[in-house]
């Protein structure tokens, strides 16, 4: 019971970090988008979201490694096996430096031939195009190959890095955009290299606290362990369900742009960067609860694993609802205020890809649940086989006529469909009862989901837009979802645990 409580404590104090730190990210993502897509014009922004996304299309590669590192590293350091431990990181680093290299021959061959050739982008942009492109593939690779080193940090739970080397990433970018401002020269080409630069200098920062902190960093030998084999099956299988998220993001990107051109990957941009400002709510609790679902899972602490994958699921899903809720009645005045010039299309996807998102924090927990047992074969072939249809399917909307907003509908009814399959899929596994998760995670956000919306919309309709009327239905709407949310969304013991959190910040606070 007091490792549960002392889990819990990290769980939070991890929490409140990541958020500091998602807050200060969202402040300057927001402001800098704005500054950007003024500077650059909507076809220099359009241009740079979707040349970057040809190269982010092979990372798929990646993002199956990177599933397989955080769960091998977090698995080995649950375990307390300080040896598995140091082998797991040295073939992690091994893997992703081959990652990078396989990564950056097919983009300068495919994704290169596929810029040339494929691509809707005006002559007199080409040349930018194709800086911006190469920019893009040392941008990928850098990433790729900072994966172990964060995903340390992550399984030892010091998030307080993350925090910290935010307020540099905050700074560094609030400086690109002074110079991407007052630059003479051809302000595409400089936005993406001084990306570039800070992303280089993140790399090392991480690399450079791992290798202080963490015993298993200070030695890193690049050759081959035993683990290799056990971590790339386990990636192998992982690709399907990371090229499925890929094709489903940055392949609707470019089949949008093969249809639409650059104005519409624009749009997509702006919708992108609230989907991305929001979605920091979700990703940091999660991202703070999932080191304890793999540790549970490593310690066959069963009754402790469901109640994570529950309370997280539930309380993701209301954080992220308080947001998606009023931005989504709000979004034409919310984008006009933000943005001077707000492209076509952008408020249609705004709306689309935040409920899309609301998928997203009830199948996350299940999948790190998953990923924790290690057999991901059947899992990931149902998953990822099934979303890859997502692709396809909107190219054959699209061919016959479909409007540019009907990919992210048809992403939408795909992604609930595989969300049930997922149930069926992992319950047995972890031996959770699929009618205990209805009950306790799919009733409750169901049933909050549709009683809070009620108010907000009666307000959103009958009230005449205005200034005051945005701000009395944003107010009402995150109202609306806390109280429906504490009373019709939690448990006696939820509400408890929060009651609890609420005392102890209260005090804090008169104590102060």
């Amino acid at each position: 019971m007091r490792d549960n409580s002392s889990s819990n404590k990290r769980i939070a104090k991890n929490t409140l970090l990541l958020y500091a730190r998602m807050l200060l990210l969202l402040v300057v993502s927001l402001y800098t988008s704005r500054i950007v897509l003024a500077t650059l014009g909507v076809e220099d922004y359009g241009l740079y979201n979707v040349v970057g996304g040809i190269v982010t299309m092979f990372t798929f590669l990646n993002a199956a490694m990177g599933n397989s590192s955080h769960r091998y590293i977090t698995f080995a350091l649950g375990k307390g096996d300080e040896k598995e431990l140091q082998e797991v990181v040295g073939t992690t680093c091994l893997i992703h430096w081959t990652i990078a290299i396989i990564i950056f021959i097919l983009s300068e061959t495919i994704g290169l031939w596929f810029l040339n050739n494929k691509m809707v982008i005006p002559e007199s942009r080409m040349v930018a195009a194709q800086w911006v492109y190469q920019f893009s593939i040392i941008a990928c690779m850098v990433a790729i190959i900072s994966v172990p080193y964060n995903a340390m940090i992550i399984a030892h739970e010091k998030m307080g890095a993350f925090a910290l080397i935010a307020i540099l990433d905050a700074v560094l970018k609030l400086l690109i955009v002074y110079l991407i401002q007052v630059a003479g020269s051809d302000k595409l080409i400089l936005y993406a290299a001084l990306i570039l630069g800070v992303n280089v200098l993140n790399r090392l920062i991480y690399q450079i606290y791992c290798k202080h902190h963490f015993e298993e960093a200070k030695h890193i030998k690049l050759k081959r362990y035993p683990q290799l084999k056990s971590m790339s099956s386990f990636a192998g299988w992982s690709l399907i369900g990371n090229l499925a998220f890929v094709c489903y993001t940055q392949g609707l990107n470019i089949l949008l742009n093969m249809f639409f051109g650059p104005a519409v990957n624009a749009a997509r941009g702006v919708a992108v960067q609230v989907q991305g400002a929001i979605k920091g709510f979700v990703t940091n609790f999660q991202t703070a609860v999932t080191p304890q679902i793999i540790k549970s899972y490593s310690q066959g602490n069963y009754q402790r694993l469901h109640t994570l994958v529950y309370s997280s699921s539930k309380f993701s899903f209301f954080m992220l609802y308080c947001m998606v809720l009023p931005i989504s009645l709000e979004a034409k005045t919310l984008l006009g205020l933000w943005l001077e010039d707000v492209p076509d299309y952008a408020v249609v996807f705004t709306v689309l890809i935040l409920w899309i998102m609301l998928i997203e924090p009830l199948s996350n927990p299940i999948d790190k649940a998953n990923q924790a047992t290690g057999t991901i074969r059947n899992y990931q072939i149902v998953e990822g086989g099934s979303l890859l249809l997502i692709v396809p399917i909107s190219y054959i909307v699209l061919k016959n006529g479909g409007e540019p907003y009907a990919v992210f509908i048809v992403q939408f009814i795909v992604m609930a469909v595989v969300q049930i399959l997922r149930l069926f899929l992992i319950c047995h596994k972890i031996k959770m009862s699929i009618r205990d998760y209805v009950l306790n995670v799919l009733v409750k956000v169901a049933l909050v989901a549709f009683v809070s919306a009620i108010i907000p919309v009666l307000c959103f309709v009958t009230l005449p837009q205005s200034i005051l009327s945005f701000f009395v239905v944003i107010l009402i709407s995150v109202i609306s979802v806390l109280l429906c949310s504490y009373f019709l969304g939690l448990t006696v013991n939820e509400r408890c645990m929060v009651n609890r959190k609420i005392d102890a910040l209260i005090t804090k606070l008169k104590n102060k």
